[in-house]
Formats: C-alpha cells, structure tokens, sequence
C-alpha cells in the first residue's frame, strides 16, 4: 500500500548489507561523480543495498547519532534514479495480499472474463490516476506529505484535510487487512495448531477462527507498532528481504505455470457427486478398498455413515453418488480454462460443485453442513468481489511520496509509476487468465485450500515448493502492514503541523527527534478497530473507498487546474488531458459505488464533515489552490451574466451599501449598524461595508488598511457576511458620492444605501454634518437607489438578543414601491425579530372612505402573502397649531441668524441649547391649542394616483388657511409652505407617537430633500420633528421601482 509521508526531511543512512564501518565511508563521503565512476553491477548492488521502501520523512531519525549518541553530521548520499526510487517502491506496494490469498479465489467465483473486467476497471482507474498524480507532480517539488500536500496544494486546505484524513484512514485499515491476511496465512497454513479457540461444533468454526484472529492480530498490531516506535530503521533493514520475497514468489508462480505443461503437480481433489470434499481427514478417495479380496471401508466412510461397518446406516447422498478422483491443477493444456470462463456466484453456504460431474439429488440436506463438504464461507456477488480486489492495485503513490530522494524526480515519478502499473496490471491480468486456464474451478473457488488438505491455492501452482508462496505471502504482508504503520503516523503528523485542523494539533508533536509518537497510538487505536472486525473480506472494501476518495481527488485536481489554465500550471509531465482526469474521477465514483453503496456514503459524509469543520473552524491558508481559481471563473461568469439584465421583481432583494463612520482610532464608530445589517440580510444578497477618510491616499494610505482590517473584524464579530472597503477621498462629500456610484461590480452592484442618522447636527461645529446627509440623499435619489436611515441605531437590538414581544410598525404615507412592506418581512425571518408582529398603519384624510382603505389594503397584503394588522388613521382637518408656527419661526428664525452672523462655535452651541429650551417650552404651553386649516394641504396619500392628486391641487394655489392674517404680527412673514409641512410633521408626528411609541421599530416614509438648496435646513427640522419622541425608527425612501408583487 501507499507509504505516507511525515514532515522531516533529514536523511536516513542505512545500507543493508554494508558493515558499520562502510557505512559511515559510504555516506560521509561518497558523491555523484563517484556514483557514476563505479562499475555498473557494484553500483547496482550498492544502491540494491541501500533500498528501502520508505520515503523522505519516514527517514529514521535516530541513525543520525551513532552507537555513543553523539549527533554527527551525515553527507547526502547519492540520490536514487527511477528504477531504485520509484519503480521498485511502487512494485512491492502494489504487489500484496490479495494476489496471494484471494486472485484465485476471485477468479473461481467471477470467472475469468468476470475477473478480467474487475481488474482492468481497477488497474484503469489506477492508470487514469497515476497519470494525473504524474502532471501535479512534475509541476514543482512534492515534499513530505505526498498526496495529500498533491491535494491540499491543488485543491485548498478543506478538500486537502478532507481526503488528508480519508487517506490516513484508508492507509491505517490497509495495515489492519495487512495484520489480518499476515495471521490468516499463520494459522491456517503454517502453524494451524496454534489456534487458541477450537470450535466444539461445525457452526462454531467460523466465530472460532474470528476470535483467533482477533487474538492474534492485536498481538502482532501491538509488537508491529513497538518495532516502528523503537525505531523505523528495523523497517528498513527489511525492506530488501519483503521486496526479494514478493519477487521470487512470483516467479515461482510463473515457473509453476509452466511447470504445468510439462508435467502438472499431483493435487488430487475428492468429488462425492459432483461436491467437493474437504479431503485433510482421510488419504482414499474412496468408500471401500479391497485388501486381499477383504472389503474394507474407509476414512471417507467413517465421515458420512454411523460405523465403519459395511452394513451400517449412510447419508443418503453419499449413499447414492459415486467418489470421483480428479487432479486440482489439470495443467495449461488441459482445456479447463473452457469451464472457467464464466463466474459461480451464490449465497453462503453454499457446496462448491463441479457442474460438469454427474449427480443424484436427495430430498434431505439439513444434514450437509455436518459433513466434510467445501461451502462458501461468505455470499458472493460481483459487487463484492470488485471490493475486496481493490486494494491489490493501491500504493500507486510510493513515487510521488520520495520526489525528495530522487535524482530527477520531474522524470522518474511518471516513468517510474507508469511502468511500475504497466508491470503489475500485466501481471494480475496473466495470473487471472494462468489461473483459470490451470486449476480446476472447484479448487479455485475453495477460499482456504481444504480440498487440496489445506494447501494454499496459488501454492499449489507454484514451483518448486508451496512453501515459496506461503513464506513469500506471510513476509510480505509483514512487511507491507510494517511501512502502513510506519506512513499513516507521519501522514496524520504532516496534517496536524500545517494547522488546518485544530483538534488534531497535538498529533504533530512526538519524540525529541521528530519520531510521531502520538500519531503512532492513534494509528494503532484505529488499527485495532479494523482487526477487530476480524475478516480480510470485510475490512478490504472499507480501505479500498478511502483510497478511491483520495485518488477520485487528485483527478480532480488535476482536471481543476487543466481546465482554469492556472499561469502556474506548468507540468514537465505533457501526456495528460482534462478528459483523462474526468474519467479517471468517473471510474473512481463508480468504484465506489460498485464495491459498496453505504460503505461509499459513510466515506463520502465522513469527508464532508471534514471539509465542512476545517472550513468553519480550521486555520485560514492561502496555498494558491485551484478551487480558490475555479472560484473566481465562477464568480467572473456569473457576473457577465447578471448584467446581462436587471434583476426582476421576484428576485429583488436589498443589496447593501452600508455607510459607517471611523472614530480617530480607525474603530467603528456604530457597529450595531452592522447588526442590523445582518438582521436585515440574513447572509443573503450583497453587502458592501464602506467608510470615507478624508486627506490624500499618499498619507493616509496605512489608516485605511487600517481601518479596513477594523470593518471587516467588527463584521465578523457581528456576523455580516458581505465585503468591506474605505477609500481615502479629499472631502467626505466626494467620497460618499463616489462609493454610491461606482462601489460594487457589474451586476452585483448595490441597490440600497444604510446609513445612521446624524443625531447631534444641530449641536455639531459645523454644517458639514447634516449638508453631507442631505447630498447622500439627492445622490441615492439620482441614482434611484432606495435609502435606509435609522434613527438611535446604538439602541437597536444586537444578534445575541431576542426580543420575546411586541410590533414592527410600517407607516406607509406614500407609496415607494412596496419597499416598506418588503423590509418588515425580512427582519422576521431573523431570529432577533421572529416573535414581533408587524402592524401597517395608513392615513386617511376627510375625504376618504377609511372602512373600503381598510378591506382593500388588507386584500392587496393576503395577495403579498404577508401576514400584518391593518389599521387606518384618520387625521381630520384642523388648525394650524401655535405651536407649529413656533415651531416653524424658530426653525426661520435660526437659519436666517445662522446665515447673517458667522457665530463662533461656542456661540453656535449657546444658540442651539437656547432653540432646543425655547421648543420644549413652547410644546409645553402650547400642545393643547389647535387651528384649522384646508385638508387638502397635507400632503398624506397611500396610493401614487391620490398623490398626483395632491400636487395638481397645490400648484393650482389652493391655499385656505382660516383666519392667517388674524395671527400674532412675528408670524405674518412665515413662508406658507414651511407652516403647512411643519403642520404636517407635527400632526403626524403625534398620530405615530399615539400609536406607535411603544413598538420594537418604526418604519417611516422619508420625504425628499427640497430642490432648493437654501431650505436644507429647513428640512433636517422637517425630519427632526416626524421622529420626535420615538427611540428606533427607519426612515424608508423607495428608488423608484417596485420591489415586491403579488405574482409568483
């Protein structure tokens, strides 16, 4: 399997067959030129010598200080070329268990064309693999991590950590099934004495043999996991034998096979009927023998009747069918492959028959599994089989994780891992058509060998000795289980230290010399759950998902960054396309889903919960990974075509420009203007968080950088998704009308402004304050952008509080497009505003018919689907208060004295105080008198036709105010139109206040700013007095198109 790699890059200096001595002449001073100037068979054997199977990383720490414990300094030796440092490392990693303990078994049931598919889909998906793994990693060096650096470097820290872990878990199975197949081997054909628990009874084998392996699986686990915590460097000194033992057991098959044509082995198989029986328990194949014209029965017989007598009472099959002898390996020549060519699938239990061999049925076959029959030990199916067969082809990966330790890892990694799976998938495809074409099929699909008296099956082929393979196949799932263990650590150990996931961050931490200590436990505790499961056949499809997940990844990643023509992507390897990657992928997914639909998806979850807590809680990186540019090609096509066309109504929603102001400190100066942003967007749409420094950028460029990094902090501690930016404009003015008309992009450009309201203008210095205001409102007017302005927004709830009662109250005067019904809707769908109730309040005036504006507005809201209280307030014609002309002198008053003496600030603030005292007064003594004047003065409609209405009227002149001139003579100069929307705000003001001073939040019509310049005074007043006495409210301006509609 795929050796994984840790973080250290030191070197390792172990020959194997060079004595202390040479070893510290052959590494502190041996160099290239001294390489290539040895003669070839002596540099062959130095490098054969100096072989190991683990890569950069995985280096054993500990032989850099000799017998004394002295650290000494080791000189590189010479790096390795492609044969030594990829292709050898890939061969031993492929070639395994499967190949010796179950290929015959899968081409006994599948059949050989059944089994010829299995692996070529295999070996293709590996191919497919290997080929994108060769692009990604001739673009630049691959260092300790392997893979998963390949994955996390392509594709981002969360695909990275996802797959990382899937990887670690697929490698620490595989050690798992390793230890599993090691003990099979042990128990079953070397030493089967040794079986701790014996069954008592034939359907107590199967838990028997279960517990023995459990038993002895976590001993071996506990000593194999000693040996890598002692030290790796006994992994490597047996690096050499493993790989030699796997080679030679090959060829022994190979010889074997031809062995076959000459003179095949003598493996007699038993036959009763046409069943296959166990033969360990008796010599004869027969039910009587003839010693001196004397009948004796038989072992055999002693198996199926109730004595050894001749007369004594028989199963009924076996009294029937005949005992046929037959070779179990016929030979190459011998036409068998004919019979084999298609599968035997069944269910467990199954007797293993020979369908070509004549039989007698019997009614009674309760009795079968007591007899020495051949069953299958589990069902199967084609499904199945492509699960367990899988992890034969993995460890495609040993190249690519050593880049480190080659001499030109650019040449090596594709070549190498290329021929490496050419050479193996050659060779698992010859074993499935050998094997079908020289072993009888009922032998093939004996799982254990108990017809030929518990022989391995490939053994029997072999030449000269079953022995080879058995000895081949136990040190090679030794040595295989040993470097799963040995990787896995070091992988968990790379993960851990790039901090992408926090809870695995003690994993990165081990010995004084790097050794993973507690990723080694890790490994272990994981380990043991697979061993525990007890069965090769169970643990194979789990390992094999994990595997399939990660190479299903590295297809993607190099599809990813074929496909967006990164400037970085630059591989030396040429013989790849996107459509390769794409396929390799495909075949992977259906892998997976092949071998196991559940085990599949539990993979699939377990990755996506990764993915999804490094994306939430893991470290941010920044690893110029494809996913991060495949992001932005989306977010460039998206944008072409969102201005293709306006958005229409149903897909109208506040895209938001929020305007805050920094304190000197570059802090936000209302961050529950942020709040509120998030309430009203629910994470939903476009925001854009702004702020103007005024001065040149030359020297204020650090306070913006500044003060961006403060907005954007204080969004996320606010929970406002959207993007921050403050520009650095040379008056505050300018600024805020350039952010309105330029902030934003192609189609995702804002269509709402936010802004809080400038509460102390009257008290401020300066004019600057409330002028800015009133620019920002004719330049959202201009732009027709819709305009949000909230009054005491430091009083507006915070995302933690939920408030438990009470109204969001909609005044709609005139009719903005339906933003202020929208707006409500919106605020309770979050959860600070979801217990609020939404009220819509509308004036009727003396002409109107308030029961039919109420039955018709109700009607137009069940249209909306919006569920809100009606109520109609009717404001009777009355007199001009004197307490609006107080109201509206003052306010005359003040701008004309403000205009005539250029006051100095503290006079400005003494004036100030003195109106604010003169108007509390004046309210006080005041507030119960009332004039009348004509109702079609006041400017209150809630349908855009009654407002036409209204200003047709006013500019025919239409000014009754009853008994003007009877008034006191300061007032007769007022400006009638200041006296009548004074009148106004006042009259409304108290209809709101009656109504509305108690509700969560008010939400109020904004009227626009005058033409004229000169009463922009006038209109702060105008606004002052529409809000007075309520704590939150927004001031709503529509931008002129509708925003909501009664069609779905």
């Amino acid at each position: 399997m795929s050796v994984l790699l840790g973080d250290d890059n030191r070197r390792e200096s172990s020959p194997f067959i060079n004595s202390e001595n040479d070893r510290g002449q052959y590494y502190d001073g041996k160099n290239m030129e001294e390489m290539d100037s040895n003669p070839m068979v002596s540099s062959l054997l130095n490098k054969l010598a100096n072989y190991t199977n683990l890569p950069q990383g995985v280096r054993e720490h500990e032989e850099a200080e000799n017998e004394d414990g002295v650290r000494r300094v080791t000189v590189m030796g010479p790096q390795m070329g492609t044969f030594i440092g990829v292709y050898l490392p890939c061969m031993q990693n492929i070639l395994g268990v499967i190949l010796f303990l179950r290929l015959t078994w899968i081409v006994g049931t599948a059949g050989i064309l059944g089994s010829f598919a299995i692996v070529s889909m295999c070996c293709a998906c590996t191919l497919l693999t290997a080929i994108s793994m060769s692009a990604i990693a001739t673009n630049g060096v691959v260092p300790a991590g392997g893979s998963y650096y390949m994955i996390s470097r392509s594709l981002g820290p969360e695909f990275g950590g996802a797959v990382g872990l899937c990887f670690y878990l697929g490698t620490t199975f595989a050690g798992s099934m390793y230890i599993l197949g090691t003990i099979e081997i042990l128990l079953t054909y070397i030493v089967p004495d040794a079986a701790i628990f014996v069954a008592a009874t034939k359907e107590d084998e199967s838990a028997a043999m279960l517990n023995n392996m459990r038993v002895y699986g976590s001993c071996c686990l506990a000593l194999m996991a000693l040996v890598v915590f002692v030290g790796v460097k006994y992994v490597n000194k047996l690096a050499l034998v493993f790989l030699a033992w796997v080679v030679l057991s090959i060829m022994a098959i190979y010889a074997g096979v031809i062995r076959t044509v000459i003179e095949p082995p003598d493996f007699p198989i038993c036959l009763l009927g046409n069943r296959t029986l166990k033969n360990d328990q008796f010599d004869k194949c027969l039910k009587t023998e003839v010693v001196k014209n004397i009948t004796y029965t038989t072992d055999l017989w002693s198996l199926f009747c109730e004595s050894k007598h001749l007369n004594a009472t028989c199963d009924d099959y076996f009294s029937v069918n005949n005992v046929t002898e037959i070779q179990g390996i016929p030979g190459l020549l011998s036409g068998v492959i004919k019979e084999n060519l298609w599968g035997d699938y069944g269910p467990v239990e199954m007797l293993i028959e020979k369908k070509s061999m004549p039989s007698v049925a019997v009614k009674d076959n309760t009795n079968d599994i007591y007899k020495p029959y051949v069953f299958n030990d589990i069902a199967t199916y084609f499904t199945l089989l492509v699960g367990i067969y899988f992890p034969s082809v993995t460890g495609i990966m040993a190249g690519s994780n050593r880049s480190g330790d080659l001499r030109d890892a650019q040449r090596s990694i594709p070549i190498g891992t290329i021929l490496a799976i050419a050479t193996t998938s050659f060779i698992y495809i010859s074993c499935v058509v050998l094997f079908g074409a020289c072993i009888e099929g009922v032998v093939l699909r004996d799982k254990f060998g108990d017809s030929v008296k518990k022989n391995l099956v490939v053994g029997t082929l072999a030449w000269p000795s079953p022995w080879v393979i058995v000895i081949g196949s136990f040190f090679s799932c030794c040595g295989a289980g040993l470097q799963s263990l040995t990787g896995a650590p070091r992988l968990l150990q790379a993960i851990a230290r790039d901090g992408i996931v926090p809870f695995l961050q003690v994993f990165g931490h081990g010995k004084a010399n790097g050794e993973p200590t507690w990723a080694l436990l890790l490994t272990a505790g994981i380990c043991e759950i697979g061993i525990l499961i007890a069965s090769l056949d169970a643990v194979a499809p789990i390992l094999s998902m994990f595997f399939l997940m990660c190479y299903l990844f590295v297809n993607l990643a190099c599809a990813v960054q074929t496909l967006l023509r990164t400037p970085n992507w630059r591989p030396r390897f040429k013989f790849y396309h996107w459509t390769l990657s794409f396929l390799g992928m495909s075949l992977c997914l259906s892998l997976m889903f092949i071998s196991s639909w559940y085990y599949a998806l539990v993979a699939m979850v377990i990755a996506g919960c990764i993915y999804k807590y490094i994306e939430y809680r893991g470290a941010e990186k920044e690893w110029g990974d494809g996913i991060r540019g495949l992001s932005l090609n989306a977010a460039r096509y998206a944008l072409i075509r969102l201005e293709e066309s306006p958005p229409h109504t149903k897909n109208w929603r506040p895209q938001l420009l929020v305007l805050c102001k920094l304190d000197p400190d570059m802090l936000v100066k209302h961050p529950r203007l942020l709040s509120f942003t998030s309430q009203l967007k629910a994470g939903k749409g476009l925001t854009i968080v702004c702020s103007v420094l005024e001065g040149t950028y030359m020297t204020r460029g650090n306070d913006a950088k500044t003060g961006e990094e403060n907005l954007k902090a204080a969004m996320s501690a606010e929970r406002t998704k959207g993007f921050a930016h403050v520009v650095v404009a040379s008056n505050l003015r300018d600024g805020f009308s350039l952010l309105i008309q330029s902030a934003g992009l192609g189609g995702m450009k804002h269509n709402a402004v936010l802004m809080a309201w400038p509460a102390g203008w009257k008290q401020a210095p300066d004019s600057y304050a409330w002028k800015n205001f009133i620019e920002t409102v004719r330049e959202t007017t201009s732009a027709h952008q819709a305009l949000l302005v909230a009054k005491n927004i430091d009083h507006f709830p915070g995302n933690q509080e939920r408030l438990k009662e009470g109204t969001i109250d909609v005044w709609w005067i005139v009719h903005d497009g339906g933003l202020l019904m929208l707006l409500p809707f919106l605020l309770r769908q979050h959860k600070v505003w979801r217990k609020c109730k939404m009220r819509i309040f509308t004036v009727a005036q003396i002409d109107d018919n308030s029961i039919q504006m109420k039955k018709d507005l109700q009607m137009f809201l069940y249209h909306l689907r919006l569920d809100a209280e009606v109520e109609v307030v009717e404001m009777h014609g009355s007199d001009i208060s004197a307490f609006t002309y107080e109201k509206t002198l003052v306010m005359e008053q003040r701008s004309q004295m403000l205009r005539q003496m250029q006051l100095s600030r503290t006079e400005r603030e003494r004036e100030a105080q003195l109106i604010h005292d003169r108007n509390t007064a004046s309210h006080s003594a005041l507030n119960d008198k009332s004039a009348t004047t004509s109702p079609e003065n006041v400017h209150m409609t809630w349908t855009k036709d009654k407002l036409v209405n209204e200003r047709t009227k006013n500019r025919e002149g239409n000014v009754g105010v009853k008994d003007i001139f009877n008034m006191k003579p300061e007032w007769e100069n007022l400006n009638q139109s200041n006296v009548r929307r004074m009148h106004t705000a006042v009259k409304l003001n108290e209809a709101v206040v009656n109504k509305s001073q108690n509700s969560q939040l008010v939400l109020l019509n904004m009227p626009g700013p005058p033409k004229n310049k000169e009463g922009d005074e006038n209109y702060m007043e105008f606004l002052e007095v529409l809000m007075e006495g309520l704590d939150r409210v927004l001031l709503v301006r529509g931008g002129g198109r509708e925003v909501i509609t009664i069609y779905s």
